[in-house]
């Protein structure tokens, strides 16, 4: 069984104070939920310091390179070392506000991977790639391309984030059954693009708009494995609340 994983991806949010009484006051345990926050980078340390050993700490992104020429970047070695697990990778904001490419997206998932992190692959659709009928193809080769030439031991250590585009901060979301669809694509591709196991193991995250209202309905469909959360994710009583949710209907469906 996959372990559901919900992550708060805070953004360009949060001050150093914030970040601290989050976190200090987030004391929560969900044995059949993994959970864990992104700030940025440099909120990453104070995160750290200030976590509950059951909070996982991520970065929201990293270079390519383990070091050299590139100013204002951090590799995933740097961000591995403070003590981080995770980092998300290809988010739609980075793909539109800093032209990432998924072939980028690649090779940073080849970096975290080699520098102990786990990356969660963000791929989706705009609204008028969705109203075009576009959203199988755009997926589709948005995961090829962030992914293919992974070795197999290598993508048994990811994790994809279906995120529509056209419901990130909208307060749209994608129904269950429109979500369900999309990640049946993704996780019927895996199977082409590497094997059945590797698709079976791998956990595949919504997220756009997710609310601690709508995260159990959308963690029982089959094939969505916990949530990517923006604004929900803000403060720790709607973040424990989501997490809580999505742990009741693991517990129920155990």
């Amino acid at each position: 069984m996959r372990i559901p994983l919900v992550v708060g991806n805070w953004k360009m949010n949060q001050s150093l104070s914030s970040v601290e009484d989050f976190l200090k006051n987030f004391d929560i345990t969900h044995a059949s939920v993994q959970f864990g926050v992104c700030p940025v980078n440099v909120h990453l340390s104070k995160a750290l310091e200030c976590r509950t050993s059951s909070v996982l700490i991520g970065a929201q992104d990293c270079h390519f390179n383990e070091s050299g020429a590139h100013t204002g970047d951090v590799s995933a070695t740097m961000i591995r070392e403070l003590g981080c697990e995770l980092v998300i990778l290809g988010h739609s904001e980075r793909r539109a506000d800093h032209n990432e490419s998924s072939q980028l997206v690649f090779k940073k998932t080849k970096a975290a991977i080699a520098a102990g992190l786990t990356p969660i692959v963000c791929l989706g659709e705009t609204l008028e790639e969705r109203e075009a009928g576009n959203t199988q193809t755009v997926v589709s080769t948005m995961l090829k391309e962030s992914l293919s030439g992974l070795s197999i031991e290598e993508a048994n250590k990811i994790v994809v984030a279906y995120e529509p585009v056209w419901a990130i901060g909208t307060g749209k979301t994608a129904t269950p059954e429109q979500a369900q669809e999309v990640h049946k694509i993704i996780r019927d591709l895996l199977v082409d693009m590497f094997n059945a196991t590797i698709s079976n193991n791998m956990r595949i995250l919504y997220g756009g708009s997710v609310k601690p209202t709508n995260a159990a309905e959308l963690i029982q469909c089959p094939d969505i494995d916990g949530s990517l959360v923006g604004g929900a994710s803000l403060t720790a009583d709607s973040f424990s609340q989501l997490i809580a949710a999505t742990a009741q209907i693991v517990k129920e469906e155990s």
